[in-house]
């Protein structure tokens, strides 16, 4: 015999309810504790899910991470440097600028938008990661992957912490907090109100950092204006690069993101147009 909707429900809002602490986690006379909700199904679905994981990215989804986390080789590193090992090329734990613009034209970026990433990341996260080696700076701009830490800006997610290792009670706060519709996705504009939220005071550097990681992460992630949750779980340990990479060779489809100019612009005015359709949508009037 098939379950009944309405006890399914029940038992569902039962479920809910033993997860709600018995303390307060919004105030009254602080609205954006009300508008930004933490999650509280990873106390369910994780263990100790405010305890930061050293080497795995897990979610409510996917409890035990990547299956790359699980072998010997990945579990010697912290999830933010697995985060960068795609750029990595000859795995010495050194990401060269050359580096970092290969492997942004492997995951289908144009040649302009590559070259800008190289330069925007070699230049402001060579020396802070050179730092857990020497005060004196690297003359060629390279990253080191075990000095990677050093590099974590203010404004950003609290995904990874100082170490580099990963929340889940983080990650799970990302979409409690601004997946409005639950849908496990975040639109562009979800994505731009987080980023928006996370701005620490006086921090210029921190704003554009997280800007171009998201804006990136959304650019190469993104299937009709919405980055899923997972995708976006997989960005973080870095295994949806090698992925990405690997179905681009293979040919298969969607993973073109590369952008110039040209495609850069076209892509505004579809996303633009995707926000008029759904202002319209909302206010009773016809769709373009």
């Amino acid at each position: 015999m098939g379950s009944n909707p309405a006890q399914v429900k029940h038992e569902s809002a039962d479920h809910l309810a033993s997860l709600q602490p018995n303390f307060d986690t919004a105030a009254s006379r602080a609205p954006q504790t009300l508008a930004r909700p933490q999650s509280l199904t990873g106390a369910a679905a994780l263990q100790k899910p405010s305890v930061a994981r050293a080497n795995q990215a897990v979610s409510v989804e996917q409890p035990d991470g990547s299956l790359e986390s699980h072998t010997a080789a990945w579990k010697q590193y912290t999830v933010l440097q697995q985060h960068i090992l795609f750029w990595d090329r000859n795995n010495d734990g050194i990401i060269s600028p050359w580096d970092t613009y290969v492997g942004f034209r492997d995951l289908g970026f144009s040649i302009l938008f590559s070259a800008l990433a190289m330069v925007i990341i070699n230049a402001n996260f060579s020396y802070p990661t050179r730092l857990a080696y020497s005060y004196i700076p690297d003359p060629f701009f390279r990253v080191y992957v075990g000095g990677i830490h050093k590099a974590k800006h203010g404004s950003d997610s609290g995904v990874y912490d100082k170490e580099g290792r990963f929340v889940p009670q983080a990650f799970e706060d990302l979409f409690s907090k601004w997946d409005k519709d639950d849908k496990k996705e975040l639109t562009g504009w979800q994505l731009w109100r987080m980023v928006g939220g996370h701005r620490n005071a006086v921090d210029p550097f921190g704003w554009f950092a997280a800007f171009f990681e998201f804006g990136t992460a959304f650019l190469l992630l993104q299937k009709n204006g919405r980055v899923s949750k997972e995708d976006l779980r997989q960005t973080y340990d870095g295994t949806i690069f090698w992925r990405i990479k690997e179905a681009r060779e293979s040919g298969v489809p969607g993973w073109d993101k590369g952008f110039g100019l040209w495609g850069f612009g076209l892509f505004v005015v579809s996303q633009f147009e995707r926000f008029l359709n759904v202002l319209f949508t909302w206010s009773g009037a016809k769709k373009l």
